[in-house]
């Protein structure tokens, strides 16, 4: 698959705007020059809000590692983002969601036997990425696990990753180099 749109460098970005791009450069650690960040830099004041979002999700979150992996996990899984999965799925593995959570996840299958603060939230997160909603009992169980302001975090950072997605898939952003992860069956 070829990329839909060119890469933009910095020096091809307005002088207006190189400020933008240096913020979303210093965020990401990198030029946004791949993934999701290249797609939203076309857009420069947007690209700097949706990383700061990331940044702040990331820094200042009461999730713990595993509930935000598990949000970009399931955000990346529901919209079939090969991109977004790939680097999700292989983190995920790195810190410690079971390798039989991340493969149910990919191919769509039964779940295994979680542990009940996983069950809660990845029930949670495909419900509503499935349906658009939750039922009751799913918010509540969902809730007891991460609290109201835990559970707000959660969907928004899902919520990210379901966003960035739709932008890579968009703009068919090319997969990084030197996949681990299997992709995402057809």
């Amino acid at each position: 698959m070829a990329r839909r749109a060119p890469v933009v460098t910095r020096e091809q970005v307005s002088e207006e705007h190189k400020a933008a791009y240096d913020e979303v450069t210093k965020i990401r650690g990198q030029a946004p020059v791949v993934g999701p960040s290249s797609v939203l830099i076309y857009s420069p004041e947007m690209a700097v809000l949706g990383n700061r979002l990331s940044e702040h999700i990331r820094t200042h979150s009461t999730l713990s590692e595993k509930q935000k992996r598990l949000a970009a996990l399931i955000g990346a899984r529901s919209m079939d983002c090969q991109y977004i999965w790939v680097a999700q799925a292989a983190a995920s593995r790195r810190i410690g969601i079971s390798d039989a959570l991340v493969d149910a996840l990919r191919e769509k299958t039964a779940l295994p036997d979680l542990p009940p603060d996983e069950a809660a939230i990845v029930n949670y997160a495909l419900e509503l990425t499935s349906t658009n909603h939750v039922t009751q009992a799913t918010f509540d169980a969902a809730v007891a696990q991460l609290g109201v302001r835990g559970l707000a975090e959660f969907t928004t950072y899902m919520g990210y990753f379901r966003l960035m997605a739709m932008c890579t898939n968009a703009f068919e952003v090319d997969l990084p180099e030197n996949i681990t992860e299997p992709l995402l069956p057809a």
